[in-house]
């Protein structure tokens, strides 16, 4: 699942690609968001990515498609 996030004062946005559902990290986000704490990611590569909940602009959160493969849509 893709989910672009956006972060106050900086230009650039986060793209990360989570093994989580949406649910998961929705979950989540409100957890961190409510009490204040870093909000902690790991991608898919396992990177790890924590961000400040007072920080977080917004975030969107993409569809849970699974990829494609081959040459025929």
């Amino acid at each position: 699942m893709k989910v672009t996030i956006g972060v106050r004062n900086v230009a650039r946005e986060l793209i990360l690609d989570l093994d989580s559902t949406a649910d998961d990290f929705a979950a989540q986000l409100t957890a961190a968001l409510n009490q204040g704490t870093v909000l902690d990611l790991t991608d898919a590569q396992g990177q790890r990515v924590l961000i400040p909940a007072d920080a977080i602009g917004f975030t969107q959160i993409g569809s849970e498609e699974p990829r494609r493969v081959g040459f025929a849509l």
